[in-house]
């Protein structure tokens, strides 16, 4: 069982409603402050967690050196600057230096990072650091692609634009053959 809205949040919910000029009592928003506060705490409950809970000791010993690449991790982020989702689709490969992770832990990392009040540049960083922390890896990949709701619906209003990010660490900052790699392997071609 989930734990109950932040009282704090669902009165500041209200008091928005108001200034917007809607009635918090009318029957359709009666129980509107209490979702959107359990909402905003999901969405930002990445804080919470910690790198060491998220991999929980799934590291193994593997005497493997070639890159290991999970791709098209979906992600949901929250706009630090307007509070508006951004969502997309991450790549996460590395070069192992004796050990792997589990590979439900990639996923799990992101979710870690895009689970914040989030810019799409930092979460991308964080993400490839987390990754290196982790394994010492001699190389790590993250590429981000998302499309931000800031740009779709106000402001610009560019519904078809996308975002892309990256991050190069170790090898594949340093060898421009395995950067190549990367990207012909996770290039919209090689899909599926």
């Amino acid at each position: 069982m989930s734990k109950p809205a932040s009282p704090k949040l669902m009165t500041i919910v209200e008091q928005m409603l108001a200034a917007m000029g809607e009635d918090p009592q009318r029957k359709g928003l009666l129980r509107t402050p209490e979702r959107v506060a359990n909402s905003l705490e999901y969405l930002v409950s990445g804080h919470e967690q910690q790198l060491d809970e998220i991999v929980n000791g799934a590291l193994f010993e593997e005497d493997c050196d070639e890159m290991v690449l999970v791709r098209d991790i979906e992600f949901y982020s929250l706009c630090e600057h307007h509070m508006l989702p951004f969502y997309g689709r991450i790549n996460v490969a590395y070069i192992p230096d004796g050990k792997v992770i589990g590979l439900s832990k990639l996923p799990r990392i992101v979710d870690m990072f895009a689970r914040r009040l989030q810019v799409q540049e930092r979460m991308t960083v964080q993400i490839a650091n987390a990754v290196q922390e982790v394994l010492g890896a001699k190389g790590v990949a993250v590429v981000s692609e998302a499309s931000h709701l800031c740009m779709m619906m106000r402001g610009v209003a560019k519904q078809a634009s996308s975002t892309t990010t990256s991050c190069m660490l170790g090898a594949f900052r340093d060898d421009a053959r395995t950067r190549s790699e990367f990207m012909s392997l996770t290039s919209s071609n090689s899909r599926r």
